[in-house]
């Protein structure tokens, strides 16, 4: 006897599929800024980084936090409806070069863009192309600034428009899952314990949480040996100790946690095309708990900013 096949309990998806368009060349970054190793070549160094920061590199990462911080919060400001994830990326860019920052994600491992814009079902690594926003869309967008020669990393999920409840909420509980994993953030806590506080934030949900893509070392490098799942893994042991560095950068999905990789090698979907939501920041272990390195000068970040405005067609509070 055939089995009948289970009918999924959630909605169709609230948009038509994402459709990648054209993209851009490559912008350029003014010769006197300083470059990682792999600007040219696309290829990050090989070498081991350091798990625990110099009180130097922690000041030069505040500094590169600041830049990326503030340049997501220009970003978010021009996010509306009709306008390119190009043109977010023309902003991005120009942006950290002005404050004299390299864009990370320019030719590393090969990406073509300044930043990641990931509308949707895009889960994340979505390329800046010529496609526009439209009402409705949740869009993140992620940002990493270089700067006296160390990343800074972060990102936030902005609303487009009028945007459905069932998305509002998926964004709103992504920013309290990233907030909840970094809290327990400790000397002597453990990394499995960042995982467990982000997936009981969002147990009562049955959202999917993404387990391919986690968070990362950061440092000198774009990406360390550290990693950070955003699940409970019990196994990931590693103990937190002051002058780590890392990032959580929860991804968060409406439906399934599978996913699908398009065929430019960096943009993720879900594969059930619901939406996905992501935040992020840089953390700091102190000898106490945390810093987040990833601040602007004056002013709350972007995901306190932001979070629950719906852009482009309302004014922000």
């Amino acid at each position: 006897m055939a089995k009948r096949k289970r009918r999924s309990t959630l909605p169709e998806p609230q948009s038509p599929p994402v459709i990648a368009g054209l993209i851009g060349p490559m912008r350029t970054v003014p010769a006197g800024i300083a470059r990682p190793d792999y600007a040219a070549t696309g290829e990050p160094s090989t070498r081991a980084s350091r798990a625990i920061r110099t009180a130097d590199e922690i000041e030069a990462m505040r500094v590169a936090g600041r830049v990326a911080a503030e340049a997501l919060i220009e970003v978010g400001r021009h996010v509306r409806p009709g306008i390119t994830h190009d043109e977010l990326d023309r902003i991005g860019h120009e942006f950290m070069v002005a404050a004299g920052s390299y864009p990370s994600t320019l030719n590393y491992r090969g990406f073509p863009k300044s930043l990641c814009t990931s509308a949707n079902e895009i889960v994340c690594h979505g390329i800046p192309d010529s496609r526009k926003l439209a009402d409705g869309d949740i869009v993140n967008i992620d940002v990493t600034a270089y700067i006296e020669g160390v990343h800074g990393d972060t990102s936030c999920n902005f609303l487009v428009g009028e945007v459905d409840d069932r998305s509002a909420q998926l964004v709103r509980q992504t920013r309290a899952a990233m907030h909840a994993g970094i809290s327990v953030v400790k000397p002597n806590a453990r990394v499995y314990e960042i995982g467990r506080a982000i997936e009981q934030s969002v147990a009562e949900f049955n959202y999917g949480v993404v387990r391919e893509f986690i968070g990362h070392g950061i440092g000198d490098q774009f990406h360390t040996s550290l990693q950070i799942p955003h699940y409970y893994d019990p196994h990931n042991d590693t103990v937190l100790l002051p002058g780590m560095t890392f990032t959580v950068e929860p991804m968060i999905n409406l439906g399934s946690n599978r996913l699908e990789m398009w065929d430019d090698g960096w943009t993720v979907s879900t594969r059930d095309m619901q939406r996905s939501a992501q935040f992020e920041h840089t953390v700091l272990v102190t000898e106490s708990g945390y810093e987040l390195l990833t601040i602007p000068a004056q002013g709350p970040p972007a995901d306190a900013l932001f979070a629950d405005v719906k852009l482009g067609l309302q004014p922000a509070p």
